[in-house]
């Protein structure tokens, strides 16, 4: 209640910093109005004087931010599960905890997730498909929003497949499509391949068709290869640098090829271990508008580090990271803001990485077209307040 009434009595908020992903966006200063249930109506940007002034007074309902960021919560569009759970293993007795895990999500700043759905058995998925669209009917506020789920795979290159199980890889094909997602074709947001294999360009229309996003993800593709996907519909990479050909100065691959191009979103893990500090670093340089960070967090995350169960191997979890037994890299148990932490750290560019994990994959969902766009009309208690103290970036309820 106090938290409440704290935010009624505020009409507006001066001297605020707004995330951008370019250098030199998080210098502009902001007044952000509030109505009387503590919406944001207006937001305006502050001259030198303005701003000057800012930081000396304030009226006696004004709240003067010091500069702190005002972004709002993450949007993770890679996360396979928490609390013990695993996506592609949900039941219907398994609501209840992923009702707990919605609420975790919440509390670690993260608004709306596309559940990712790695590759398993048809009829898994199409019932993991059928619990999500169940769980999205009781979602209510204080709790993470279900997307459209993401599913990573079955249509990937074996050579490049990582942690997915050989035995449930697929050739694309309509027919492939359509066993898995027929009847879910609305539950879906995200998809996964590999588009150099044959049978994938079919696949790609038929998804752009029925409006779900394609991104391309445990590939082999050579840069000229991805450019064709690109060209008929390709929007994302999943997992930039990890499980695709890296960048090289004789063959750039997907990563080359889509910072060339532009507009392309680049998922990028920012745990320091699935991209080193110096890559993660040199691409938000490079493709500062088309860094998405995601977590790309597993069944264990929530809880301790230690071995757990992921379907039918064991997962070996140390300091967040999280590795089959014979060292493949399979994920994290980090939260998404974690994330944004450490690229702001290794990078020094606070306003940038803000701005990929809250900003950035609203734009890919189109939910938002920049920040101002995803502020105008929310609550603050809906909202994040950021602030740097001795170079390391922490977050808050903005309310």
């Amino acid at each position: 209640m106090a938290e409440e009434a704290s935010v009624a009595l505020m009409h507006r908020i001066t001297n605020v910093r707004l995330p951008g992903p370019l250098p030199g966006d998080g210098d502009q200063r902001y007044a952000i109005d509030l109505d009387e249930q503590g919406r944001i109506c207006r937001i305006k940007a502050l001259g030198t004087e303005a701003q000057h002034e800012a930081q000396q007074e304030t009226q006696e309902t004004d709240a003067n931010w010091n500069g702190d960021w005002l972004s709002p919560r993450g949007v993770d569009l890679q996360i396979n599960g928490g609390l013990g759970l695993a996506f592609p293993e949900l039941s219907e007795s398994d609501l209840p905890l992923l009702e707990q895990l919605l609420e975790l999500l919440w509390r670690d700043g993260v608004e709306a997730i596309a559940p990712t759905l790695v590759t398993c058995g048809i009829a898994p998925l199409r019932q993991a498909l059928a619990v999500l669209r169940q769980a999205r009917q009781h979602h209510r506020p204080g709790r993470c929003e279900l997307l459209g789920a993401h599913l990573e795979g079955p249509f990937l290159a074996e050579a490049r497949r990582g942690a997915h199980p050989r035995e449930h890889l697929a050739s694309p094909s309509l027919e492939a499509l359509e066993e898995r997602i027929g009847g879910f074709e609305t539950e879906i947001a995200l998809v996964t391949l590999a588009p150099e294999l044959e049978g994938a360009a079919a696949v790609i229309g038929r998804l752009r068709e029925l409006g779900i996003s394609v991104a391309l993800g445990h590939s082999a593709a050579t840069a000229e290869q991805a450019s064709s996907g690109f060209d008929q519909g390709v929007a994302m990479l999943t997992h930039a640098f990890n499980a695709m050909p890296g960048l090289h100065h004789r063959a750039p691959g997907p990563l080359g090829e889509a910072c060339r191009r532009g507009g392309v979103a680049l998922g990028l893990i920012a745990d320091g271990v699935h991209v080193h500090p110096t890559m993660a670093m040199l691409l938000q340089r490079l493709a500062p508008e088309q860094t998405v960070l995601v977590s790309d967090a597993l069944a264990p995350y929530g809880l301790a580090d230690g071995e757990h169960r992921w379907d039918e191997r064991v997962l070996l979890v140390e300091t967040g990271t999280c590795r089959l037994k014979d060292g493949t890299l399979a994920g994290v148990t980090l939260p998404q803001l974690e994330g944004v932490k450490r690229l702001a750290r290794w990078s020094d560019a606070p306003s940038a990485a803000i701005w990929s994990a809250t900003v950035a994959p609203r734009r890919v969902i189109g939910d938002a077209t920049g920040c101002m766009d995803a502020l105008m009309g929310r609550p603050l208690t809906q909202l994040l307040r950021w602030h740097q103290k001795e170079g390391d970036l922490h977050w808050a309820c903005a309310a």
